[in-house]
């Protein structure tokens, strides 16, 4: 495969869904006027992504190991409206409290990994079985955090910095190899062609690198800023706010009513690819205003930005999909 091919087709399909979606629409009128307002200099950078520097964690492969099992059950926005929080915390951000202060003091081995059961992650997690949805989300952590472990067992000799080795400073060789994995193959269908996004896969890649990478060295992947938006359900949500997406009005009542949005149905994947399609626009108006920016870092910003109060006074889609 050529260099950056696989983030040029994830970049391609986006922009093929975005032509011809019907129930999402790109406002290009406002894309060059948000295209400053959005990720001013300065603003928020995953390398000062605070999860990583309040871990205290100076031994690489410790760090590896949480970053993996973090990033590897970073999915479930469809299930968090019933999950147990944890006062002011969102429902992903008390799964990672949880998970690190369990493995804060000795993370998994990947061993341990392999033989991780659905009550493990009720337990790491802080939620209870109850044989509903939460324990179906606990179930998919499970065989999610298996594959990770059986992954790093077969290539890496059970090293998670293994993965970082493998990738022989290729962020596309990582994302390929976690996206060969089911829980992180998170490609869709659409119209008689493939759209892919393994948004968890290049997650996980950024994060490898955002932590282990030291101020001022060399990035730890050449290619990182190759990188598209990690499209979930929030950034799409910041951008429909920021009136670059609009929604027809029959998706926005459901979603303003809660109403789950099928994975892999036109809606879902539209709204997804075109929100990694305004990211694409907004790439290249930055680049040519002469204010260069990357999809990844303009991806965190607008990440950031989700978490402010405008944000969460209104609803965004809730999907149950193990990729975001």
């Amino acid at each position: 495969m050529s260099s950056s091919s696989l983030f040029a087709s994830i970049r391609e399909a986006s922009r093929a869904v975005a032509e011809q979606a019907r129930q999402v629409h790109i406002q290009h009128d406002q894309l060059a006027a948000s295209a400053a307002l959005l990720a001013p200099a300065g603003e928020a950078r995953r390398d000062q992504d605070p999860r990583f520097q309040e871990l205290g964690v100076d031994d690489g492969e410790k760090m590896a190991a949480l970053i993996c099992c973090l990033d590897a059950i970073e999915f479930g926005s469809g299930w968090h409206p019933l999950l147990r929080k944890r006062p002011g915390l969102s429902g992903s951000l008390s799964i990672a409290a949880a998970l690190t202060e369990h493995l804060l003091p000795e993370p998994l081995t990947a061993a341990q990994l392999c033989r991780v059961d659905t009550a493990d992650c009720a337990s790491l997690c802080g939620q209870t079985l109850d044989g509903g949805p939460v324990e179906e989300l606990m179930r998919l952590f499970a065989e999610a955090l298996r594959e990770l472990g059986e992954l790093v067992q077969r290539l890496c000799a059970g090293r998670f910095l293994g993965l970082v080795e493998v990738a022989a400073g290729s962020a596309e060789r990582l994302v390929q190899t976690l996206g060969a994995l089911p829980a992180f193959h998170d490609v869709s269908h659409y119209h008689g062609f493939d759209v892919p996004f393994y948004k968890r896969a290049q997650l996980l890649t950024a994060d490898l690198a955002a932590a282990l990478s030291a101020p001022g060295e060399p990035l730890l992947f050449e290619d990182l800023d190759s990188l598209t938006l990690f499209a979930d359900n929030l950034v799409p949500h910041v951008l429909r706010v920021e009136g670059l997406l609009a929604y027809e009005p029959g998706l926005t009542a459901a979603i303003d009513a809660g109403e789950l949005i099928p994975a892999g149905s036109d809606e879902e994947i539209e709204i997804r690819a075109c929100g990694v399609q305004v990211v694409e626009l907004l790439v290249q108006a930055r680049r040519e205003a002469g204010h260069p920016i990357s999809a990844r870092e303009l991806d965190y910003a607008l990440w950031t930005r989700g978490q402010l109060p405008r944000y969460k006074a209104s609803p965004r889609h809730r999907t149950r999909s193990r990729f975001y």
